[in-house]
């Protein structure tokens, strides 16, 4: 990095971060701390207006902005795509940004690089669930949900689980402090919030959450709470051993089901290993793989789905 993609570098990573120590900018440049009060010294003069706090760092004089000079091919799409993901998956509100932020982007692009872009959007397609589910459940959802998070305000709904029994569904009314929210490939949006029934921080599915209000009640986020940090209790206790057919070992691969732990492929098949909290939770999964799988324990969940297997053909 030479000395002028090093400034602008500084000038960059002070518009993204509020106050920034020259200790932090030598870390992020890979320089010595001289060099940044040399560049800072440099970049004064040329009139950024850098405001230095002895004690607490470097930052950038409110209102000053920098926009950005050019994007590469590669780093265009990756906006690109990343705008596209959030029109698809967020609420009105952030989709509507997302298209506004979508045009911007492409109105400072150069012909060539726009071109080429565009020919390397056309040949990548995002997939998803049906639009319309989406839009009634989960995407309603996640504008009530921020706008509670930025409130700090907490939530009431009726949660819809799955569990094992006669009528296959739990309705509960659920109070809640929203921490946080995570998108997961397989189940979508998810809520992280202490739960005032549970006493507990949660994982709740949005497109399960229905009638949900922002209550009066106010919360704050405990301090020692980091969303990227955060690694959910594993209350998974029970082992469930299940044998494949060898020919869709590679179905059973690219299934990636959540409960899995360990597989491995042997001369009699492949042999695979779930971890649950109880085994009904992966009835439906098994039974889906027809006669090309075999519960081999525990015997309890083998006669479980032998019960099963019986019902369904008295149906037939």
């Amino acid at each position: 990095m030479n000395k002028t993609e090093r400034l602008l570098a500084i000038v960059m990573e002070l518009q993204r971060s509020k106050l920034l120590t020259a200790d932090e900018l030598a870390e992020v440049l890979g320089v010595s701390i001289r060099t940044v009060y040399r560049d800072m010294q440099v970049l004064s003069e040329a009139g950024v207006p850098i405001v230095g706090e002895t004690g607490l760092g470097y930052s950038l004089m409110e209102g000053y902005f920098l926009p950005p000079i050019s994007f590469t091919v590669e780093e265009a799409v990756s906006l690109l795509l990343g705008a596209e993901f959030i029109e698809k998956r967020f609420d009105p509100a952030y989709r509507n940004s997302a298209r506004s932020s979508h045009r911007k982007i492409e109105a400072i692009l150069s012909r060539s690089i726009r071109e080429e872009t565009n020919r390397i959007q056309g040949s990548i397609r995002l997939l998803q669930k049906d639009e319309m589910a989406i839009m009634t459940r989960e995407k309603v959802n996640l504008g009530i949900i921020r706008e509670a998070m930025l409130e700090g305000k907490k939530l009431r709904f009726t949660y819809h689980k799955r569990v094992a029994g006669a009528d296959g569904n739990r309705v509960t009314v659920r109070t809640v402090s929203p921490f946080g929210l995570a998108h997961d490939e397989q189940n979508g949006w998810l809520l992280l919030a202490f739960c005032d029934l549970r006493e507990d921080i949660r994982h709740f599915r949005v497109s399960r959450i229905s009638d949900l209000t922002v209550t009066d009640d106010t919360f704050q986020t405990p301090d020692n709470f980091n969303l990227q940090s955060y690694r959910p209790k594993d209350t998974r206790s029970i082992r469930v051993c299940a044998l494949f057919n060898s020919e869709i070992t590679d179905k059973v691969e690219e299934a990636n089901n959540y409960y899995m732990e360990t597989a491995e492929s042997k001369e009699d098949g492949y042999h695979v290993t779930f971890r649950v909290r109880q085994p009904e939770e992966l009835l439906s999964w098994i039974l889906g793989w027809g006669a090309d799988v075999v519960v081999t324990e525990p015997e309890s969940f083998k006669n479980r789905v032998r019960e099963e297997i019986e019902k369904m053909k008295e149906r037939y």
